[in-house]
């Protein structure tokens, strides 16, 4: 595979930032050290940039079927948009039908991945409870390296599970030392309002927000809180976007509860407003749960900042607003959920995390790699800078100016909810697996490259 030499940059972890070499040779670190004195087949001079371990989003949502469209994204240009935006490593959800055997799921999503150019691996989401889905669950977390399980309380007469099957899945992960991860909106509040709403003649995009407010979420995580506490069992919730359900981390985590916090720059950096835009132009920020009015993003950044909210994903789940969102043009309940984010991840908290001084770049490091890769059963093959670690590295420059556009991103659909977001510095040299994939705006990237990430985890 070859040997590559990375001399004079700065080498950022959670805790410090340290000037060293990195020797990779077949795709590990095999060194590290000020200046190494080691023949390699090719130096690179990163002086004046940092080193990052690659990027993780352990929230993706490739070529996935929802609301009768297919996401715009497959495993092959998703994680080729994640390699340019810095992105080494994805876990990608696979979603079951009612009824459906989640092993027959699984058999589907590996044929979807095969084309992956950067690694990979899975969560599964549990959508109906039976003994057929315990049994298969023991299977997922023992032979097939996949240890962490969805729960969606949204998507009423879908995906949604209830209270009974929710009290299921968290015992049946407590038997398989497996971690259960939920989707957190009251989905009785949310289909309530919808249909008011709806029969009000009220169908513009906008309707999609008002119709899933802040206390559906809030009052969907303390359950989710609470039945963990009964239980004793860890939870995850993903996509945090209130005020409310951040308070309910942040107390839960003070009363001993081991519960974990993930949000996503759309709820850091958007607020409400977006669903105003003329025309059908709104329908491009409608996603689950919705954009927030202003306020609820400085919990969310001084959750972050204080180590309560560990992991910043994506939820990368783009949809077309020609031909996919449109289908949903008088009537907002039919709007496909989701946006894409996958490639900006990185500058956005960057430029609007660490640059603005809400975060460092040691906590923008923690939270998009380094807690990823611990929570789900990476660490220490990645998430860090180490010898003996998968070389999946970012050499980032620090200073450069950049605007975000549909016309420039490499994602495989027709909107950005970040256009016109500027953005300083990037990446400019990205190595996946040893290799070279990224470097001065080009990919260098090959589908099938990706490998599955077998997970255990320790917790």
């Amino acid at each position: 595979m070859g040997s590559l030499l990375i001399k004079n940059g700065e080498i950022v972890s959670p805790l410090d930032t340290v000037g060293q070499d990195v020797f990779i040779k077949d795709g590990t670190i095999a060194a590290i050290g000020q200046n190494l004195d080691i023949s390699a087949e090719r130096v690179i001079d990163a002086a004046g940039h940092y080193v990052l371990p690659g990027g993780i989003d352990v929230h993706t949502h490739f070529a996935m079927p929802f609301m009768g469209e297919v996401s715009a994204d497959d495993f092959e240009s998703g994680t080729a948009a994640a390699i340019a935006g810095g992105t080494t490593s994805i876990l990608d959800y696979i979603v079951p039908a009612k009824e459906q055997s989640l092993l027959e799921a699984l058999s589907i999503w590996k044929e979807k991945a095969k084309n992956a150019v950067s690694d990979y691996g899975f969560h599964m989401a549990i959508t109906w409870y039976s003994e057929q889905v315990s049994e298969e669950m023991a299977v997922c977390v023992r032979e097939e390296g996949i240890p962490s399980f969805k729960a969606f309380l949204a998507y009423k007469g879908a995906i949604m599970v209830d209270d009974a099957e929710l009290v299921s899945i968290l015992k049946r992960s407590r038997e398989l030392g497996a971690l259960i991860m939920a989707h957190c909106e009251n989905g009785e509040i949310v289909a309530e309002l919808q249909e008011k709403l709806f029969s009000e003649g009220k169908v513009e995009p906008k309707y999609h927000a008002l119709s899933r407010p802040s206390y559906a979420e809030g009052e969907s995580a303390f359950r989710l809180a609470t039945l963990a506490r009964a239980l004793g069992v860890p939870a995850y919730f993903v996509h945090m976007s209130c005020a409310e359900s951040t308070k309910v981390l942040i107390e839960a985590r003070a009363q001993g509860l081991d519960v974990i916090g993930e949000t996503c720059p759309q709820y850091l950096l958007l607020d409400d407003s977006v669903y105003e835009r003329p025309g059908f132009q709104g329908a491009a920020y409608v996603m689950s749960p919705p954009i927030r009015p202003q306020g609820h993003a400085d919990a969310l950044w001084g959750a972050i900042r204080a180590g309560q909210i560990q992991v910043v994903g994506t939820d990368h789940c783009p949809f077309n607003l020609e031909n996919q969102k449109e289908l949903g043009r008088n009537d907002f309940r039919k709007i496909p959920n989701g946006a894409a984010g996958i490639e900006d991840r990185l500058k956005l908290m960057y430029t609007y995390g660490v640059k603005t001084g809400k975060i460092t770049i040691n906590q923008m490091v923690e939270v998009c790699s380094t807690n990823p890769a611990r929570i789900f059963g990476m660490y220490p093959r990645k998430g860090i800078v180490a010898v003996g670690a998968d070389a999946d590295l970012v050499i980032w420059q620090p200073e450069g100016d950049g605007v975000i556009s549909a016309k420039t991103h490499r994602h495989n659909v027709d909107t950005s909810i970040f256009e016109g977001f500027a953005t300083t510095g990037g990446p400019a040299t990205v190595v996946a697996g040893g290799k070279v994939r990224y470097e001065d705006g080009k990919l260098d990237v090959e589908p099938g490259a990706g490998r599955f990430i077998r997970r255990s985890l320790t917790r």
